[in-house]
């Protein structure tokens, strides 16, 4: 069911111009008046439903012919438009996924996904469980508001379905690898598909803007929050290297963000505090979120400075390494990691930038993006900078980069495959 006809039905009139017939006989009609469907004649140049220039409609035939077309083909473009989100009817998720037979693309504790093709369009379909009942009067808002959402650096969702106690989100399929798979091939660990400075430096432009996007310009309440920023939840396209934020909008359509008037939403001083319903991604939660189960704005903060480290560093979030000294697992962090190069000074940061840049990066710019980093995860959130500033510093650091590679004769546009090596 398409949510923009449900809540602007077609009108009576035009329902009778196209069901109706003609009271009297009228003149042989022009192609235009004949074509079945009058709106792919007007958005569909291709279908060659032109009319013939030796047997061209009178001025009047052909206004009457425009105003037919126009009011009988509205519905009809409003369900051409990308934009118009679904609410998918159940059965066809179940066609496109073989009743959920089909080989899952992702599989996780909390989610399971299938690359599928609805409605003539390639998709990946996220299965996840409601944290909350909405109703829905509920979901038509809120997908309303979501899927008008646009920008380059965030996955499009296309709509949902909601039978029972699952949520099936409906999201564009884009060719690419996630950023941990491309920073951490496990194929061949030496190996990386970003192994020049500058196209880290696109991958954290193009998330910092989509972040403060997301947060702050996409027509969402001022509380809406991601709650999923890490690097396997970014996408790196395969044809330009550039990153694309995954799951926009999941929290809200899955029940998982209500409102909340709690201790820490005064403590803080801050309105934009949301309960947490899910849980975090080791690594990458605020300290605030591990002590209260609650997320805001400034958690994803928290996020993408984790992120950033992970850029110049080529370093997990959180890992265990097995001492076999003392037989016990270490816990190394990212970003103690960084805090510990900061202290030591610029000759321990060129060691611990990842060394499959070969060196080969402006290292004043990569200081000042990990000081960014540590910004972002400071565990006192007001101390966290703001989106807006994040994304101007970040680009700022950008035609930085950019100005050192052509300096140097390297090259500034990037086409690569993602097939594992």
């Amino acid at each position: 069911m398409n949510i923009i006809n449900s809540l602007y039905p077609k009108s009576k009139t035009s329902k009778s111009l196209k069901s109706s017939p003609s009271p009297s006989p009228s003149p042989s009609p022009s192609p235009s008046a004949t074509s079945s469907s009058p709106a792919s004649s007007l958005i569909n140049p291709s279908s060659n439903n032109y009319p013939s220039t030796n047997d061209s409609p009178t001025c009047s035939e052909a206004s009457k012919s425009l105003s037919f077309s126009s009011k009988t083909s509205l519905s009809s473009l409003k369900d051409s438009l990308p934009e118009n989100p679904h609410i998918y009817d159940f059965s066809e998720i179940c066609k496109t996924t073989n009743n959920f037979l089909k080989k899952p693309f992702s599989s996780s504790s909390s989610s399971t996904s299938w690359r599928c093709s609805i409605r003539g369009k390639e998709v990946i379909i996220f299965q996840r469980k409601f944290r909350r009942q909405i109703g829905l009067p509920e979901l038509r808002k809120k997908l309303l508001t979501i899927c008008r959402s646009h920008h380059s650096s965030v996955i499009k969702l296309l709509g949902v379905s909601s039978p029972g106690n699952s949520i099936y989100l409906v999201y564009e399929y884009v060719h690419g690898a996630n950023l941990a798979t491309c920073l951490r091939n496990p194929q061949n660990p030496s190996y990386t598909v970003l192994s020049s400075w500058l196209s880290r430096m696109q991958i954290a432009t193009d998330i910092a803007n989509g972040l403060d996007y997301i947060l702050h310009c996409s027509g969402l309440n001022s509380e809406f929050v991601h709650g999923r920023i890490k690097s396997s939840s970014i996408l790196v396209t395969e044809d330009s290297l550039n990153a694309k934020i995954c799951h926009f909008g999941t929290a809200e359509l899955c029940g998982e963000m209500v409102g909340n008037e709690s201790s820490l939403s005064k403590n803080f001083g801050r309105s934009d505090s949301r309960e947490m319903k899910f849980e975090g991604t080791t690594g990458y939660m605020a300290p605030e979120f591990q002590a209260s189960g609650f997320v805001t704005q400034k958690c994803d903060v928290y996020a993408f400075g984790v992120v950033i480290l992970e850029l110049v560093s080529g370093e997990e979030a959180l890992r265990y390494v097995f001492d076999k000294g003392g037989g016990v697992y270490e816990r190394i962090s990212v970003i103690e990691m960084a805090r510990e190069v900061v202290a030591a000074g610029e000759g321990e940061l060129r060691k611990w930038v990842d060394k499959r840049l070969k060196d080969s990066y402006p290292v004043e710019v990569a200081e000042k993006m990990v000081l960014l980093g540590l910004e972002c995860v400071d565990d006192d959130p007001e101390k966290r900078p703001h989106t807006g500033l994040i994304d101007v510093r970040v680009s700022k650091l950008y035609l930085k980069s950019k100005k050192w590679a052509k300096k140097f004769g390297l090259p500034t546009d990037f086409s690569v495959s993602l097939a594992p090596r």
